[in-house]
């Protein structure tokens, strides 16, 4: 007997979390087997694979989950904002075993070098086709954030992610980072390779005089008999976030209202399943989820959220499940429904870690790799320096790989200060390797990445500080950016998240003495989203630092002094 959509959420804890684990003896061996890490039977009629922000990473790599992700208000507390043993013991994972490493921080060290590399597209490639050889009809979703992040994508201006997502097989795509290629080069790319291949969907970009649909809305499809209608959420406040002059014509935003209008439209049209392929972040998914009718799931993006289980969100019209799938293609989401007589009746969802190690590479799309690689593999493979500690970006308000690219940027030009923007893409590097200019690429590559300095009041530093903070701690999902803290160095202060607008940094310091408002500060920084801005890339900076250095010693972070957030569950420790 099939289940309606209000029991949903009953079948969660056994389909969700229930299918993530492994036997008891093999978990508690913290061995794993292709077998069973991916055996996942098929289970109804409509099949959904979804990746989403892999950042241009087409080789494995080692990437550390963040130890912080705070939520405030509403979202405290609350899937994704819980690390470590407190979001294992939430979805029913057990420590120490490779679901663990793949979805936290714990451990990381050790972990990553029991299990291996994670990610690469060859690697997704041979999962996506075992996923598929069950799964007749099954679509790929590519959640954006797909063409940027990397020294061969920056450098064939996407051209390397294109052919390989053409060669995994994606369906259907919406965007984000992609933008930052410029409007004319993302046409270009849908006109010419997409063509007849994969749709490019997004129900929220308009032209700014008439308000035309730039990207079809959405597409629907036939699977198993069954009508399914994707629809497309690009990410909201690409203008903002990313310079406006690489898409001066075309206007962004939630829409919401419009969001209902094409459900309404696409179940007019016979779809029985609608699924929103959004690049909003999780935090925004779920409001959206809870106020728009008549999504069967939302398979979401950009915040970068590793999540095991889906979050069932009750709404006017019954339940929606919104997902998240991590990023640097490490995980492939498989969302299987059981559509019977027009309705939704059950479902099964899984958030499968790539682990290189268990998963052979696909040879076609190892060849291709090689192929798009070659030109550059000198250029990667320099050698800068080594590093004696880890090298991570994650986390709300500093990483170590962001600290070194602070402390590169002040002493290289001088400066009091320095801020790196808060970036969730970037690799991670394990203890006494080689830090070559592929890694450095990694956290540095986009094609704004000019090196600033700048001279501020110190009112103005006040500003910036407070701005970035309400656009990770608005209480208020839809006016969150989705990035984390801007990173700073030289400077210390104190942020009291649950504070108001405008009141939440307190206690600026340089050299210990308070930070004076009628003051000027030398500000290094990099990726300015000001039209005319120049300098040199930053990546130059940050190497010649590196080569002169030749041992990088660990980094101490510097974070500033959290007010009013003891025991948050979005915190280590």
């Amino acid at each position: 007997m099939g289940m309606n959509r209000r029991e949903f959420a009953q079948l969660l804890g056994i389909a969700a979390a229930g299918g993530m684990l492994l036997d008891a003896k093999t978990a508690l061996a913290g061995t794993a087997t292709a077998g069973n890490l991916y055996d996942m039977p098929r289970f109804g009629n409509v099949h959904f694979l979804h990746f989403t922000d892999c950042h241009a990473q087409l080789k494995p790599v080692y990437f550390r989950e963040p130890s912080m992700n705070l939520g405030v208000g509403a979202a405290a507390g609350r899937i994704p904002h819980l690390v470590g043993e407190r979001l294992l013991k939430q979805v029913g994972l057990k420590p120490n075993t490779p679901q663990a490493h793949a979805f936290t921080a714990l451990n990381f060290e050790q972990a990553a070098q029991t299990y291996g590399k994670v990610g690469g597209f060859a690697h997704l490639a041979t999962l996506v086709k075992r996923m598929r050889a069950g799964r007749p009809g099954a679509l790929l979703l590519d959640g954006g954030d797909t063409w940027q992040g990397s020294g061969t994508a920056l450098w064939t201006n996407g051209q390397d992610m294109v052919d390989a997502c053409l060669q995994l097989g994606v369906d259907v795509m919406t965007a984000h980072w992609e933008m930052t290629l410029g409007d004319k080069r993302v046409q270009e790319i849908i006109g010419k390779d997409f063509k007849g291949k994969v749709d490019f969907v997004a129900q929220n970009v308009k032209t700014t005089d008439f308000g035309d649909q730039v990207f079809a809305p959405y597409v629907i499809k036939q699977m198993n008999g069954v009508s399914v209608a994707i629809i497309g959420q690009a990410f909201p406040y690409t203008p903002i976030a990313n310079p406006r002059y690489m898409t001066p014509e075309w206007s962004f935003g939630i829409q919401e209202e419009n969001m209902q209008k094409m459900v309404d439209e696409a179940r007019a049209k016979g779809a029985k399943v609608v699924v929103v392929l959004s690049h909003n972040g999780m935090d925004v998914d779920l409001k959206m989820a809870s106020r728009v009718r008549g999504i069967d799931a939302i398979m979401g993006g950009h915040t970068h959220d590793g999540v095991p289980v889906p979050v069932v969100v009750s709404n006017g019209g019954g339940k929606t499940l919104v997902t998240n799938a991590g990023s640097n293609s490490k995980f492939l989401g498989v969302l299987d429904f059981d559509v019977r007589e027009g309705n939704v009746r059950a479902f099964q969802y899984r958030l499968l870690p790539v682990f290189s190690n268990l998963l052979p590479a696909d040879r076609d799309m190892a060849n291709l790799i090689d192929k798009v690689r070659a030109p550059y593999e000198a250029k990667l493979g320099e050698k800068l320096a080594m590093t004696e500690g880890t090298l991570y970006r994650r986390g709300n308000f500093n990483g170590t790989f962001d600290q070194l690219i602070i402390d590169a940027l002040m002493e290289v030009k001088g400066a009091d200060m320095a801020f790196s923007p808060g970036f969730r893409w970037g690799t991670s590097l394990l203890p006494n390797s080689p830090i070559l200019m592929e890694h450095l690429m990694d956290q540095t590559a986009t094609t704004y990445s000019y090196s600033t300095l700048t001279e501020m009041s110190g009112s103005t530093i006040k500003t910036v500080m407070e701005d970035v903070a309400d656009n990770l701690f608005n209480q208020d999902p839809y006016y969150q950016q989705g990035g984390d803290m801007v990173r700073v160095g030289g400077m210390t202060y104190a942020i009291e998240p649950n504070a108001a607008m405008g009141s939440r940094i307190s206690d600026m310091r340089l050299g210990g003495k308070l930070i004076d408002a009628g003051k000027t500060y030398k500000v290094a920084g990099w990726a300015p989203v000001a039209e005319g801005a120049q300098g040199e890339p930053v990546w130059d900076v940050v190497a010649q630092w590196l080569k002169a250095r030749k041992t990088v010693t660990p980094r101490v972070l510097n974070t500033p002094r959290l007010i009013g957030m003891q025991g948050n569950p979005g915190m280590l420790g």
